[in-house]
């Protein structure tokens, strides 16, 4: 994308942390969580310095996703099919939910005095109560739908085999409105006035307007490919794969503004009035401030 590209070794992160392994999914609350796929474990960062101060073993290959809600951090483990219920305040495991998970690369959502996930790729959509860490509800979604996301009062889930997005009435248990998307939409965000899907098999970036369920607007962002996440806050909507760690879009514009090249990215999270980019390939997680990103410029 000429005129927008910058090289990510322009861009100086507020801090860096190590975490050895693969760092891959991201969820805030006072601090931020990170999931380390072949250790088994989730670490917690201190947003105000550069330090772990706790890893938590959580279970076999954590994945699809982390949620922070109800006093705790949600857990998807796909090598021991288990939800697993980490305490914020002790980083103690505290409940293992027996459960299948539709796929590695999905999402965990939190939302409406529930949990959500997908169980298979049937699409099977299930609530889950804390008060009880059990099953309440089964909801089906279009087959082939994994990434989820709460906001705007609802559930919304893509189904990457069907190109479309779902919303979900957490008052109902029903969908009321399934859309068509962009071509194989999976990461998805809420937030900045939309949804927001990362289309993996054209690079595209559909948003949608909550208040109508209708596409309002296609985004070629040009990083098509599997993986990837999207997350929308501080004035922009940020996209993330390897080998562009950072896409940056303007919501007043629909445009993208900024995107940067080179190694790192994996997830992108915004919390706490930081951009969280974790760099799985390269081990760390990136704390970003959204100013210097923004007055980050091409040489």
């Amino acid at each position: 994308m000429p005129g927008v590209q910058i090289p990510i070794g322009q861009l100086k992160p507020e801090a860096v942390y190590d975490v050895p392994g693969t760092p891959d999914w991201l969820a805030i609350d006072d601090h931020m969580w990170v999931s380390n796929s072949p250790k088994g474990t989730v670490s917690r960062l201190d947003p105000k310095n550069s330090t772990v101060v706790a890893t938590v073993a959580t279970g076999k290959r954590p994945c699809s996703g982390l949620a922070v809600g109800f006093g705790s951090l949600w857990v998807p483990n796909c090598g021991d099919q288990t939800l697993v219920r980490v305490d914020l305040k002790t980083n103690a495991v505290t409940a293992t939910i027996p459960t299948t998970i539709g796929s590695s690369e999905g999402g965990i959502a939190t939302g409406a005095s529930s949990v959500w996930l997908v169980i298979d790729k049937r699409g099977t959509l299930v609530r889950f109560d804390p008060a009880t860490n059990k099953p309440v509800a089964e909801i089906r979604v279009p087959a082939g739908s994994y990434g989820i996301a709460f906001g705007e009062g609802a559930v919304w889930v893509t189904s990457t085999d069907g190109n479309s997005l779902s919303r979900v009435d957490p008052a109902t248990n029903l969908v009321v409105e399934t859309m068509a998307v962009g071509k194989a939409p999976r990461f998805l965000a809420v937030g900045e006035g939309a949804v927001w899907t990362l289309n993996q098999g054209d690079g595209s970036i559909s948003r949608v307007d909550p208040k109508t369920n209708k596409v309002v607007a296609t985004i070629e962002a040009g990083i098509s490919g599997e993986g990837g996440e999207i997350t929308a806050g501080e004035g922009s909507v940020w996209a993330t794969v390897f080998g562009f760690p950072i896409t940056r879009i303007d919501p007043a514009t629909n445009k993208v503004v900024q995107q940067f090249f080179g190694p790192g990215g994996d997830a992108i999270r915004v919390g706490r009035g930081f951009i969280w980019l974790s760099n799985l390939k390269e081990g760390n997680v990136w704390r970003l401030d959204p100013r210097r990103i923004e007055a980050t410029v091409a040489f």
